[in-house]
């Protein structure tokens, strides 16, 4: 598997253009001068993140998503979203089969978002949305999780979901790789890779799994993973 290079695609993100719509909820997502003022000056539950915990908000490309789903579904077990957004994925697991699905957004204007996406496809008493800081969500019952973070909070998530998800959780990670991690599938290509790491008894580590667009990773046992 060629090598993966983050600064490529944190370049590659930042010449792309962004749609009309992804510019509506990329302005969600900073919340405006308005909600910039309130979150820095009036509310202190956000000035408690640390800055290097905080992660600016992308939406997930359509393609993002399919690839996201092409890993996780069939699989059992609760299912999260780790930094929600506008919710789109949480949504799409749930309309696979992955239930139940969650999605943890401490941006107020995304969940809002999230739960009108969520009530316009009616389905907003299936879905859970919820304003918590993604750092402090247990994840002791979540079989199944989905990251679209930036690459220098990666390592502090690895420690994280080591710590804390049991045996044969699956982590789906978008954009970028968990950076120590052995990734069991990669699907996709540039900003729509994606790449899944299961963990096991003693750390991440799995067999490879199969399945259209998929590549499995060298050195890891040729069975199915999931």
């Amino acid at each position: 598997m060629e090598q993966d290079d983050p600064a490529e695609a944190l370049t590659e993100l930042r010449e792309r253009r962004p749609g009309a719509w992804e510019l509506l909820q990329v302005a969600a997502g900073s919340g405006l001068a308005a909600y910039a003022v309130w979150a820095l000056l009036l509310q202190p539950g956000f000035r408690r993140v640390p800055l290097r915990l905080q992660v600016p908000y992308v939406g997930a490309s359509a393609r993002q998503v399919e690839h996201v789903l092409s890993l996780l579904r069939g699989r059992p077990g609760k299912m999260v979203d780790l930094g929600s957004g506008d919710g789109r994925i949480v949504l799409a697991a749930h309309r696979c089969g992955l239930r139940p699905a969650v999605g943890y957004e401490l941006n107020p204007w995304l969940v809002g978002l999230a739960r009108l996406h969520a009530w316009r496809a009616g389905c907003a008493d299936s879905v859970c949305y919820r304003r918590e800081d993604l750092w402090k969500v247990n994840l002791r019952d979540c079989h199944n999780v989905s990251v679209f973070l930036a690459p220098s909070v990666l390592p502090l998530l690895e420690d994280k979901l080591q710590a804390e998800l049991p045996t044969g959780a699956r982590v789906v990670s978008g954009r970028f790789p968990l950076p120590t991690w052995q990734p069991v599938a990669v699907v996709g290509e540039g900003l729509d890779r994606v790449w899944a790491y299961d963990i096991h008894r003693g750390g991440p580590v799995g067999q490879a799994a199969s399945g259209p667009g998929s590549a499995s990773v060298p050195g890891v046992p040729g069975s199915h993973a999931g």
